[in-house]
């Protein structure tokens, strides 16, 4: 079931689109690759959320990308990651990824532990300005910090939390207990906010959702989270409803 109307959009989880390429496991929210639907391209600047699991031994080789915010939230396991800036990083749970594709770059993501499977977020973001300079960034958060609160883990700001992209938004990580109620207040105007169920199950303005389902709304200000299981988690993104108009 898929429901839209003017202010939300609700994905269920088996909604998504699947591609199975033996040592790659890969959801969709939005089209990408061979999942091509019309209806579900993106939800304002939010280009792509693939929730990937990948084999032991097994990686996404060499590959370019130009004009893309990319962030890799690991959920379990762990990558390594390479790339033609000459960074070579492993990011783990609790760490945050982001690479600014600009003019051009080219990485690799390899899980180098034969037998765990690891899994993570690929999330792309359209950014307001093209062909800046590539850049890689990589830090460790203190999962602590999100328990029973949203804890910033993206903004446009270096000085802020979390690391930062070129676009006016926001991400935030909850693990809340059961029946924990909180708020979000939006930080920018014509902002929306896409919620992601990672664990467990919420109830937000209303609407119930489960794991991996994925709840967009827009024309708000604030938003009311409840959740609905013990230890329960959820990822917020903020973004720009506008697609920017960049040369």
């Amino acid at each position: 079931m898929e429901t839209n109307n003017k202010n939300t959009t609700l994905h269920k989880a088996a909604t998504r689109g699947y591609a199975n390429h033996g040592w790659l496991e890969s959801y969709h929210t939005f089209s990408f690759a061979g999942y091509n639907n019309p209806e579900r391209v993106h939800f304002g600047v939010l280009r792509v959320l693939n929730d990937d699991r990948v084999n032991g031994g097994m990686g996404f080789g060499t590959h370019p990308h130009h004009d893309m915010e990319i962030i890799s939230i690991p959920l379990e396991g762990d990558l390594e990651h390479k790339d033609s800036m000459g960074n070579t990083a492993v990011i783990r749970k609790g760490d945050i990824q982001v690479m600014s594709a600009g003019s051009g770059v080219t990485h690799s993501e390899y899980n180098k532990n034969q037998g765990e499977a690891a899994k993570f977020l690929q999330i792309w973001v359209i950014p307001n300005k093209r062909n800046v300079v590539p850049r890689y960034d990589q830090i460790t958060l203190d999962v602590a910090d999100r328990h029973n609160r949203l804890q910033q883990i993206l903004s446009p700001n270096a000085d802020d939390e979390g690391v930062w992209i070129h676009q006016d938004a926001w991400f935030h990580l909850g693990e809340f207990d059961n029946h924990i109620t909180t708020s979000y207040n939006l930080k920018k105007e014509g902002n929306g906010i896409y919620a992601f169920i990672l664990k467990g199950s919420f109830e937000i303005d209303g609407q119930t959702l489960g794991t991996r389902d994925g709840f967009g709304i827009s024309d708000t200000n604030t938003i009311n989270i409840t959740s609905l299981s013990e230890g329960a988690e959820i990822l917020l993104m903020e973004v720009p409803m506008e697609l920017p108009t960049i040369s």
